[in-house]
């Protein structure tokens, strides 16, 4: 028979066990949030963390000091809307159909990590630019695939600078969630695209003798002054990043929020956007979690920004999609510094409207730690688009008037003041016809402008990048190596102007 002291005993013992049951499903309850900060046009390595004297970005330092700054990121495409696409779905541009082009739609058939998180009981929501330019309705989606829009808030802005109000939509999309229910909040800055308010950066108290000037751009006042206004516009959206953390701050859930802060794609400048050059695909990026992670952290590990895919479904304890995804989860990275990939991928369809037939300039690329390997498909093309065009009333423009896969501005002097001397070498970098294919020693040459391709010294190199990247599009159906490469020049550009060249 049991005595009193047992009874006690006992009854104590199941109080532990029930605490034990019922502590662990509190702790699952309280899942982190996840902010998604993406800024538009910024290359690596524009920012005070890494380095760069000219830049303005206290905020993104913070995050970089606080948790990880990684020096090898890359965009799965350096053009927007097939990067970003790639981001949502962790898969590679090739894969995502009209998605993986710019200015289409996106197909329903693929899931995006905001909708997966919505299941798993998040609230979910964006603001600024989510995904696009493309038209999300065309393909039967009823919002954004970044998630639920914020938008309504607005203040003055420069002239050049979105007039969205990324701080105050943010305040309220978290004052109107469910108090306890964890939250994806997608704040996608338009800053730094184009176009600049002129002078704005020096007016500003930015340094034109402080600015790195990439080698793939003439070292000229105007080339400084314009990058100037590039950092005005980075520091505008680490304005806006600051903003977000102190209302976190103050909520008491910064701690408990894994933050992420990246770009799309390079700076719009020549041959760096929509180039699978450096400084077109390697981007900024910065992580920090708490206590979660690791702190005060340089990565030099490689990175697709399409590893973000499964990383926040992991993080929200969210199902994955039934088919394979290409993305792989840098928690393990991020916890212990396990190794992540030995290279990464990228790559490029259309961009703008740009050639004859709406025609793309399809390239892919392969980086590791050392080097860069490209292959152009189409080396026929004019990598930065058509010399030529049609006007309005169909007459045809004098030539070197076109080029529109290079972002326009009235004072990009590269293209402007192509007939000068000291330009004309730059210029021909941006728009002559390129072999089909390019390599690269990233180490020596960040700015990919010496191919080594015929280079017998680097003949196992080549060829190790060459055959790697091959066995790797074919296990991924991509059609440029499976036999139906024109396929994906198919797809329909339905945002913007549609231009009319002469037939090539």
């Amino acid at each position: 028979m049991l005595n009193l002291k047992s009874l006690i005993g006992l009854f104590a013992l199941a109080m532990f066990s029930i605490a034990a049951v019922f502590k662990p499903l509190q702790q699952r309850e309280k899942r982190p949030n996840i902010l998604f900060v993406i800024s538009d046009d910024q290359s690596y390595p524009y920012a005070g963390a890494y380095g760069d004297k000219a830049a303005k970005t206290p905020n993104f330092d913070r995050i970089a000091k606080e948790g990880i700054l990684f020096t090898n990121a890359f965009a799965a495409s350096p053009g927007c809307s097939p990067s970003r696409a790639a981001l949502l779905t962790g898969l590679n541009c090739w894969q995502i159909k009209e998605a993986g082009t710019h200015a289409s739609s996106f197909p329903k058939e693929f899931e995006v990590f905001p909708d997966l998180l919505e299941r798993a009981g998040y609230a979910v929501g964006f603001t600024g630019k989510g995904w696009g330019p493309g038209d999300f309705k065309a393909s039967g989606r009823d919002r954004n695939p970044a998630g639920n829009a914020f938008l309504s808030k607005t203040l003055e802005s420069p002239k050049g600078v979105s007039d969205v109000d990324y701080a105050e939509n943010f305040k309220d999309f978290f004052g109107q969630k469910q108090k306890d229910k964890p939250f994806f909040f997608w704040l996608g800055t338009h800053e730094p695209h184009r176009t600049y308010q002129k002078g704005i950066g020096a007016a500003n108290g930015f340094d034109m003798n402080k600015v790195t000037v990439p080698p793939f751009l003439p070292d000229v006042p105007e080339v400084r002054n314009d990058i100037l206004d590039y950092l005005f516009e980075i520091q505008w959206f680490d304005t806006q990043l600051g903003k977000v953390l102190a209302q976190l701050e103050a909520a008491g859930e910064l701690d408990n929020t894994l933050v992420v802060v990246t770009a799309d794609n390079g700076m719009s400048f020549p041959r760096a956007k929509a180039n699978v050059y450096e400084y077109g695909f390697h981007v900024p990026l910065a992580i920090r979690w708490g206590n979660e992670i690791r702190k005060g952290i340089v990565a030099a590990d490689l990175v697709s920004l399409i590893d973000l895919y499964a990383t926040f479904l992991e993080v929200g304890k969210a199902e994955t999609p039934s088919y394979q995804v290409e993305s792989k989860s840098l928690i393990p990275l991020l916890k212990s510094g396990k190794k992540h990939r030995d290279a990464v991928f990228s790559s490029r369809e259309r961009h703008s409207s740009a050639r004859y037939n709406n025609l793309g300039y399809p390239q892919r690329a392969i980086r590791d730690a050392q080097f860069l390997y490209i292959k152009n498909y189409k080396p026929e093309r004019w990598p930065a688009g058509d010399p030529q065009k049609y006007d309005k009333d169909g007459k045809l423009e004098p030539a070197n008037t076109a080029f529109h896969d290079i972002d326009e501005s009235a004072d990009n002097i590269v293209i402007r003041e192509w007939q000068d001397p000291k330009i004309a070498p730059y210029f021909h970098l941006a728009t002559d016809k390129r072999p089909a294919e390019e390599f690269y020693d990233i180490v020596k040459d960040p700015g990919c402008l010496k191919n080594l391709i015929q280079d017998q010294h680097y003949k196992s190199q080549i060829a190790s990048l060459r055959a790697k990247m091959k066995t790797y599009q074919i296990a991924t159906k991509d059609p440029r190596e499976t036999g139906n490469g024109d396929y994906l020049d198919s797809f329909p550009r339905l945002n913007g102007e549609i231009r009319n060249f002469p037939a090539q």
